[in-house]
């Protein structure tokens, strides 16, 4: 996958790296009951594109390393490329999870009582995993690439 010549790849994880922090953030602000009504449609959009990101990031990333013999020869560099492809799976799925729930949220959106509760955490908790997801994510994808040796 390509666009101008480029590998996508690195142009389209920017847009996970920054999309999803930012609606985990604004779900953690959703669950304040002073921003619940204001936030429960900027929430469902922004999850939903968010999500569309990080689905974009994996399938492009896919594409990248089928693409490229080089990260598929044995050694620490393919090591490191592993560790970013399972932790891009986890993130993949719980982003997933995050958008469903942001989604039960935003249609749902009970006002008060027990399904406002238990909705609550689940977005909380989701939020919370896709925060830490992407920064790991993230990390193994600049360790792989930027590790020892390289200098800027």
């Amino acid at each position: 996958m390509e666009i101008n010549g480029l590998p996508l790849h690195p142009l389209a994880v920017h847009g996970a790296v920054v999309l999803v922090p930012l609606v985990a953030l604004l779900a953690l602000a959703y669950l304040l009951p002073k921003w619940h009504d204001q936030l429960r449609w900027p929430l469902l959009v922004g999850a939903l594109v968010a999500v569309g990101s990080v689905v974009v990031a994996y399938l492009s990333g896919d594409s990248f390393r089928e693409a490229n013999e080089f990260f598929n020869t044995a050694g620490p560099i393919a090591d490191k490329i592993d560790t970013h492809e399972e932790r891009a799976e986890l993130l993949l799925w719980t982003s997933i999870s995050f958008g469903v729930m942001a989604l039960l949220n935003a249609v749902l959106h009970p006002k008060e009582g027990w399904l406002r509760w238990v909705l609550g955490a689940l977005l909380a908790i989701d939020a919370v995993a896709v925060l830490v997801l992407v920064i790991m994510t993230g990390d193994a994808g600049a360790q792989a690439v930027w590790g020892e040796g390289f200098k800027g």
